[in-house]
């Protein structure tokens, strides 16, 4: 695919190099700095954990939903940064012989996603360490990236800059506000954050840019499959919504009857939703971006879809 770009968007690569540059961080030196977490801590905010609507729970077994969907959190992002960055190198072939401050953008995009990967694996042992034995992820990065990689790119961008705007909503608007929280924890995301800002404007970058190559029928099929790929995610969230209700009945420190067990999975599954699938479809600038590329109909086949995840 052709790699001729406007001046405004060349430099657009450009101010995200900069970026990359000046925000650069380290796991050690500048994220953990010798710090672990402790078994008393809140972890998520009360607006993505949505623990206040756990109604039938004391404020200490909230404070114990936040800490295992806190662990969670971390371990679904390293989830999908596996096949983010897969794309991110894919899409970079097209820059290979061409722009080369694309290229770099792209290269590094790459390397920082393999970072985040890194810091979300040590918090979820570090995390692990403050919880009973029993929490399971059972979710293999390699199988879910293989599966998502398997749709067009089209579909695959689009869900991306879905993920990485709304991990830059759930920071400034839930996570920094929130003085209740793990330092520790807060620290993970500001740090993710800041790298994560330049992703987004790269991954709009290259899904209008490969979107410029498509045919009506390509695109077409292409919101199909993005569509598609929402609702595989939402399989994972449901199966990890029945895994963390699950694990918080068997370590909770009392019994859970079947009634109650029902209500808090439900309530696992809906922050879930929230977290992973309303807060970025719902974005804003996601939702600008989508319109601009899709037509009317297009675009209310997935609000349709979306709606019957509520």
């Amino acid at each position: 695919m052709s790699t001729i770009m406007t001046i405004s968007d060349r430099d657009r690569y450009a101010r995200c190099i900069r970026s990359s540059k000046r925000v650069r961080w380290d796991i050690d030196a500048d994220v953990i700095r010798g710090r672990s977490f402790e078994g008393s801590e809140k972890y998520l905010p009360d607006g993505l954990s949505l623990a206040p609507l756990f109604t039938t729970l004391s404020d200490d077994e909230k404070r114990f939903v936040s800490r295992i969907q806190g662990r969670t959190y971390a371990n679904v992002f390293g989830l999908v940064e596996r096949f983010i960055n897969a794309k991110v190198l894919e899409v970079s072939r097209d820059h290979w012989l061409g722009d080369q401050v694309a290229l770099e953008a792209l290269v590094r995009f790459s390397d920082e996603e393999l970072k985040h990967q890194a810091l979300f694996r040590r918090i979820d042992a570090m995390i692990g360490e403050t919880l009973p034995a029993g929490y399971r992820f059972d979710v293999d990065p390699d199988a879910v990236a293989s599966a998502v990689l398997g749709k067009s790119t089209w579909a695959v961008l689009a869900l991306t800059l879905d993920i990485e705007l709304f991990t830059q909503l759930h920071y400034r608007q839930s996570i920094a506000p929130d003085e209740a929280l793990s330092a520790l924890f807060k620290d993970v995301f500001l740090f993710h954050w800041r790298e994560e800002s330049q992703h987004a404007i790269l991954d709009e970058l290259e899904w209008v840019r490969h979107d410029a190559g498509l045919t009506a029928a390509e695109r077409d099929r292409a919101v199909d499959e993005f569509i598609e790929l929402v609702g595989a995610v939402d399989g994972i969230l449901r199966a990890q919504a029945k895994a963390d209700a699950g694990y918080f009945a068997a370590t909770c420190g009392r019994p859970v009857d079947a009634s109650e067990a029902r209500t808090i999975e439900a309530g696992f599954l809906e922050a879930y939703r929230g977290q992973y699938v309303h807060s970025g479809a719902q974005h804003p600038h996601f939702v600008e971006v989508l319109t601009g590329l899709v037509t009317d109909d297009q675009g209310k086949r997935v609000q349709a879809a979306l709606a019957t995840l509520h």
